[in-house]
């Protein structure tokens, strides 16, 4: 579960939740909830549809576990959550079966990856709540494995990355079965016009909810930005990864890339692991559980991860690769500062992606400070329309440097295509 946010001054209590729930709450220390959790929270205990906005980090996951659960107690049904990767729906799960466990409710996990043989026998046990990436969710449909005439309650979780993913045609089939007398929610990042047209046309007067507007990123993550050329990022990486102490989630465009970064970093005596597409869930898991232990201090991951992964403690994201999608770039560095903690994310652009830096700020209504490190040659962006070097540039050594003390700033503030389906379902 997502731990809540120490600077809300709401409680849990007074929000209906069942007294049950309430001591599970307090056994594991969640006392605050976070903005999405306060507002959401009601309106789906009294089954309202809603469209949740919030960033990622935010807790959305309890947001909707809660009043899920609590309703399935007082009635019959199911619960059917769709999900874009195998990793969030396995995140999700942890956080469902601590809560359905205090009534005796089953859920199952239906993933590419693991066998179907596995998955039939989890649907043996009659589960309640269903996590399901579409694609594999529809082969199970096709060979009549899992039926979904009892689902009351449907859960669309970042659903624009479903979308991006291309999931829509799986997602309109199974909108198509399931029952239209029942509760639906949609939780995101971002909205984009093809959620809402789902929203139009799936969900009954729904209540909106944004505790933040679509595409800003948390208010606690610092960020910086680094002008470097192509060759000269693996230098730039080992001189960052020297100065921070810390767990880094760096992410590649490619998959191949991210496998070269790995190689590299091994080479260099860093401690990594990959995370994308091209790897075998079993793989995932123990790339990801050996980040979490410590076992390996650099997690290097494709956009496939930037949702998946539910990480408190990442000192800095480095975008190693900007996001084909500007989209993304939101929701790579929310893998940092998560919970209300403070977080740190640096991006590497080439001299030439002036408009994607461009495109990425007014998304998140903020200029990129840019830092340059003292041992790299400096560089500036090329082409036109290149906002004035001196409105841009924050220092010499970036905001990393000034928290640990190793550099005073020479000026300036600043604040802090579709992809193969079978590969992620």
């Amino acid at each position: 579960m997502t731990p809540v946010h120490p600077q809300s001054n709401a409680s849990f209590y007074g929000l209906g939740i069942a007294p049950k729930i309430l001591e599970f709450l307090d056994r594991m220390k969640f006392t605050v909830p976070t903005p999405i959790q306060h507002k959401a929270i009601p309106a789906a205990i009294e089954g309202k549809d809603i469209i949740g906005v919030a960033q990622t980090g935010t807790g959305k996951t309890l947001a909707f576990a809660i009043p899920i659960i609590q309703r399935l107690a007082q009635q019959k049904g199911r619960c059917l959550i769709l999900v874009p990767t195998r990793e969030l729906a396995l995140q999700i799960d942890e956080t469902f079966r601590n809560l359905a466990l205090l009534f005796n409710m089953h859920t199952a996990v239906i993933i590419g990856g693991v066998s179907m043989h596995k998955q039939l026998q989890a649907l043996r046990r009659d589960p309640r709540i269903f996590i399901a990436t579409p694609g594999r969710l529809v082969d199970h449909l096709k060979q009549r494995t899992i039926f979904l005439n009892a689902v009351s309650v449907l859960v669309l979780d970042e659903a624009d990355r479903m979308l991006d993913l291309g999931f829509l045609p799986d997602i309109e089939r199974i909108l198509k079965i399931i029952p239209k007398e029942r509760q639906t929610m949609l939780f995101s990042a971002t909205i984009p016009k093809e959620a809402i047209a789902i929203a139009a046309a799936h969900m009954k007067l729904p209540v909106h909810i944004e505790v933040a507007p679509s595409g800003t990123a948390a208010e606690r993550i610092t960020q910086e930005l680094f002008i470097v050329k192509k060759g000269s990022k693996n230098e730039l990486l080992r001189k960052l990864l020297n100065q921070y102490r810390g767990s880094v989630l760096l992410f590649s465009r490619t998959k191949s890339g991210a496998s070269k970064i790995v190689r590299f970093l091994r080479e260099a005596k860093y401690s990594a692991a990959e995370i994308h597409a091209n790897r075998s869930l079993s793989q995932r898991i123990e790339a990801l559980e050996g980040f979490k232990s410590g076992k390996y201090r650099v997690l290097v991951a494709t956009d496939i991860a930037a949702r998946g992964i539910d990480v408190i403690d990442i000192e800095i994201v480095i975008n190693y690769d900007l996001p084909e999608y500007v989209e993304n770039y939101v929701h790579r560095i929310g893998r940092t500062g998560r919970a209300g903690h403070e977080g740190h994310a640096i991006s590497f652009a080439t001299p030439e992606q002036w408009s994607n830096v461009r495109n990425i700020e007014k998304l998140i209504k903020t200029v990129l400070p840019i830092s340059e490190h003292p041992e790299l040659p400096r560089e500036t962006f090329t082409g036109k329309s290149v906002q004035p070097e001196k409105a841009r540039r924050k220092h010499r050594f970036g905001v990393s440097a000034q928290r640990h003390g190793t550099y005073k700033p020479a000026g300036g503030g600043g604040s802090r295509q579709q992809k193969s389906r079978s590969s992620v379902r």
